[in-house]
């Protein structure tokens, strides 16, 4: 059996501080973060207008892309504590008692783990070029990401979501930490809190 270090497993090389991420297979990634608009809340109208922008964003996005959608387990126990902070101050005894019919509820989720955040993500990538000298490739294929970027920004802006551009090393790697330790961090948020 071929034992390998846990740096060798991993498919990250290098974390550059723009957020592009180099792998060991010799590709670069962009990891993009949306934070989504609630679609059923708008009206109709505003439902078409964001169909129509959402459409003009695939149409436009003429290169690979990778979604990613992220389930966290959530921990409700602080939201629970501000609500019960917060009937002693109520006068109303009707609202009083809607303040605990919720509480309950609330516990009956949290102890259940049925609540839940998701995360949403768009990948981009691009492999090296071996035939251009290696260091332009690399810089061609970053500012090629950034472009890319920049298109996604605008067209998914247009709908109404919030588009971040993850550049920060430490968040980064907490998002790779996440999906190659998926059971261990469930727990972890539970333990934590």
């Amino acid at each position: 059996m071929i034992k390998i270090t846990l740096q060798e497993w991993l498919p990250i090389e290098e974390i550059y501080k723009d957020g592009i991420v180099k792998l060991k297979n010799n590709k670069l990634i962009k990891i993009i973060k949306i934070n989504p608009i609630h679609y059923n809340l708008k009206s109709d109208l505003e439902k078409e207008s964001i169909l129509n922008s959402y459409k003009i964003f695939l149409k436009t996005c003429n290169f690979n892309i990778q979604i990613l959608i992220q389930s966290n387990k959530e921990d409700l126990s602080h939201h629970i504590s501000k609500i019960q902070k917060n009937i002693s101050k109520k006068e109303n005894k009707y609202l009083e008692k809607i303040s605990q019919n919720y509480i309950q509820y609330m516990n009956q989720i949290n102890l259940t783990r049925k609540s839940s955040s998701k995360d949403f993500y768009i990948i981009l990538s691009d492999e090296i070029n071996k035939k251009i000298e290696y260091l332009q490739s690399e810089e061609i294929i970053k500012n090629d990401l950034k472009e890319k970027y920049f298109k996604i920004k605008e067209c998914l802006s247009r709908c109404g979501n919030s588009v971040i551009e993850l550049c920060d090393k430490k968040e980064i790697e907490k998002l790779f930490f996440s999906l190659l330790n998926t059971r261990k961090n469930l727990n972890h948020n539970f333990i934590k809190n």
